[in-house]
């Protein structure tokens, strides 16, 4: 006897899609990304110019990539987008890099910042606190934390959707009111009258500092470089929110809820993070010395592991202050994995419904979710985490992930010419300039990337792992093409 399949539910409202959207952006690179911002800028003013024009970034993908969601909102996501604007492979291409860096990779990015910060609680999790060594490899238990986190929220996920967007709602609120009260008593009660001077006294300044303290000046174009360079923190921090597409058929009034849900949200996290930053530069000075060894002689450049918001709590509540940020952070993290965790793996269904990834994938469970996928998705995302190779997964993630909304947006000029009259319930604000200045900036991003000496290695495997996708791409589609599940032209 076959396994009984569930069917979707559309059991996600505005509410929830919100709470979705805001979960998956608000992770742990908020607290953390402004050090090395920082570093590559070297002052205030350049510090909150990459926030600001990262918020513009994301805000333009997301009220441009709103036309697609309204046009195809099905369980995919802007793999569907992709399908529809290009052919099979351009969707397949990124549905791959999708279950092989990008979404894994953040679930794994995301997880291992949670077990960091557990560390500062309960101190037996740390890197430093090796289980067991073999051929090489050393499992610790950060590691194990992490592993452990992914499996607990994979099978909530594997329930049903109710489930996931219960975590969602739970820890998206927590989080969202934990930073307005930080913000909040950041403005009332820290504000420190020795960083407020150094810092609004020289803003313009831009430089580059070496993790020893030694600053290079930067020229127009070494700006521009360096801003480039910064803002794979801050769109990493910033990014996600195109999951809620993923899960078109289990969302409630889906053309009007996805398109809301994602400028709602990106417009939410976008605010809460350039008023956090404006926080930090009030309470602490940006530059300092890293061999100093008080939280106002380090500066934000250089916080103890970066840890920029812990710092500003510790300023403001002392000690208490590190404890605070670090539960803050686990409720963030803890969050933001679920949301990514139950939006992912829809996208590996819709692949393999089309004939084009493995069979089993296409499945729903009893439960109504796509179960297989999810577990697959968990998987590699756990042999992700045993790399322990955080920073490398950050510039691979960010030059693909950036790479494909690229491609994506320029998919609505495409469906403009060859579906003129495809029903638009939402139309791309501002159209075409707005996705137009979103390709711009965003290809400039991903040039950056590729040309400079720091990144261009890790972005240059983002690359081939994208083209690598063309070969497997042949082989799934000459393996399952005859699948009842492929009903989608090529």
């Amino acid at each position: 006897m076959p396994e009984k399949q569930g069917q979707f539910q559309r059991a996600i409202t505005l509410f929830d899609a919100i709470m979705i959207v805001t979960g998956s952006m608000i992770g742990s690179g908020i607290f953390i990304v402004s050090a090395d911002i920082s570093r590559k800028v070297g002052s205030p003013g350049w510090l909150l110019v990459v926030w600001l024009v990262t918020g513009f970034i994301t805000l333009a993908g997301a009220v441009s990539y709103g036309e697609l969601a309204s046009m195809f909102p099905k369980v995919g996501g802007q793999y569907v987008y992709l399908r529809e604007a290009y052919n099979k492979l351009v969707a397949f291409l990124y549905g791959w890099s999708l279950f092989l860096v990008i979404q894994t990779g953040v679930i794994a990015a995301v997880a291992v910042a949670f077990a960091r910060f557990v560390g500062v609680l309960v101190p037996w999790f740390s890197e430093d606190h090796i289980l067991f060594s073999i051929l090489g490899f050393k499992l610790n238990t950060v590691m194990l934390l992490a592993v452990l986190m992914l499996v607990g929220l994979t099978w909530v996920n594997a329930q049903g959707v109710r489930g996931g967007k219960l975590i969602s709602n739970i820890f998206g609120t927590t989080k969202l009111v934990a930073l307005a009260l930080l913000i909040m008593f950041g403005l009332a009660l820290g504000i420190n009258q020795e960083a407020l001077a150094v810092n609004f006294s020289d803003m313009w300044q831009a430089a580059s500092f070496s993790p020893t303290g030694e600053a290079v000046p930067l020229s127009v174009w070494g700006l521009v470089g360096a801003i480039g360079l910064a803002m794979t923190g801050s769109l990493f921090s910033s990014d996600a929110w195109n999951n809620i597409g993923f899960s078109g058929d289990e969302i409630v009034r889906p053309e009007r809820t996805i398109v809301l849900s994602m400028a709602i949200g990106t417009a939410i996290v976008t605010g809460l993070y350039l008023l956090i930053n404006l926080v930090y530069l009030l309470v602490l000075p940006l530059k300092g010395s890293p061999d100093a060894t008080d939280i106002l002689g380090r500066g934000i450049m250089y916080t103890k592991g970066d840890l920029v918001a812990t710092a500003v709590a510790e300023s403001i509540l002392g000690r208490a202050g590190a404890y605070v940020m670090a539960v803050l952070i686990m409720i963030s993290t803890f969050g933001a994995n679920n949301s990514i965790i139950l939006s992912g793996a829809r996208a590996y269904y819709a692949m393999a419904k089309d004939g084009l990834f493995f069979p089993r994938m296409a499945r729903l469970n009893k439960a109504g979710v796509p179960g297989v996928a999810l577990w697959a998705q968990c998987l590699w995302a756990c042999g992700l985490c045993l790399t322990g190779s955080y920073g490398q997964l950050l510039n691979y993630v960010m030059f693909s992930v950036i790479l494909f909304y690229v491609i994506t947006i320029i998919g609505i000029f495409i469906l403009r010419r060859t579906r003129p009259d495809a029903p638009r319930p939402y139309k791309a604000l501002g159209y075409p300039v707005i996705p137009l200045l979103y390709v711009i900036l965003a290809s400039a991003f991903c040039v950056i990337l590729l040309v400079s000496p720091e990144t261009a290695r890790d972005s240059g495997l983002g690359l081939l792992l994208v083209a690598v996708g063309v070969p497997v791409y042949f082989f799934f589609g000459k393996r399952f093409a005859s699948r009842p599940e492929s009903k989608v032209k090529a």
